[in-house]
């Protein structure tokens, strides 16, 4: 993430969590991420990772797209390739990018590249307004859905029953592509 991002980052989870009136410490309550790594993220001193950033946007009502689009600012019906905002988790090292329009639909795609050997989970909060399909593009990805685990491969398309517990690994030699489809309920 470019220290740009990281700043514009900063300022929409505050601008969000003051919006809703609440305090670092109602937020960290919510999230389950302590006040202190909130405080370090509003202030831009911490890279927070996807699960961090999920579970604070989660307790927001925002889906972790929607405070990537906020930091990026606007409202546009096009976004070229160029102009997509990715994000990349400092400690799997899989890459995000937000391939919708920043803005309010009811539709999100996001196009993931996660490393070979790599796993992140999310916890089942992080789905819990939204409808959520996995489209693999190259590579294979074994989805963890709660108990039930998926083998997919490039072509495959999986849509998630309830929120549960989830986790994405790629148990591939090469990275592995997808496309998330968010939709909210």
């Amino acid at each position: 993430m470019s220290d740009a991002l990281t700043g514009s980052l900063a300022t929409a989870l505050r601008a969000a969590r003051e919006s809703h009136e609440l305090s670092a410490g109602a937020l960290a309550e919510r999230s389950g991420v302590s006040r202190a790594m909130i405080g370090k993220i509003e202030r831009g001193e911490a890279q927070p990772t996807a699960v961090l950033l999920s579970r604070l946007a989660t307790a927001l009502g925002l889906t972790l797209s929607e405070l990537v689009a906020r930091a990026e600012g606007g409202d546009r019906g096009l976004v070229r390739r160029a102009d997509q905002p990715t994000w990349q988790d400092p400690v799997t090292g899989y890459v995000r990018r937000a391939v919708s329009p920043p803005g309010h639909g009811a539709t999100e795609l996001v196009e993931v590249e996660l490393p070979s050997g790599a796993e992140a989970g999310f916890p089942a909060g992080s789905y819990a307004f939204a409808g959520h399909q996995i489209w693999v593009l190259s590579g294979r990805l074994r989805f963890h859905e709660g108990e039930h685990r998926h083998d997919l491969a490039a072509g495959d398309c999986l849509r998630l029953g309830r929120p549960v517990d989830c986790a994405y690994e790629n148990p591939g030699p090469e990275p592995c592509r997808y496309l998330v489809v968010l939709t909210k309920r």
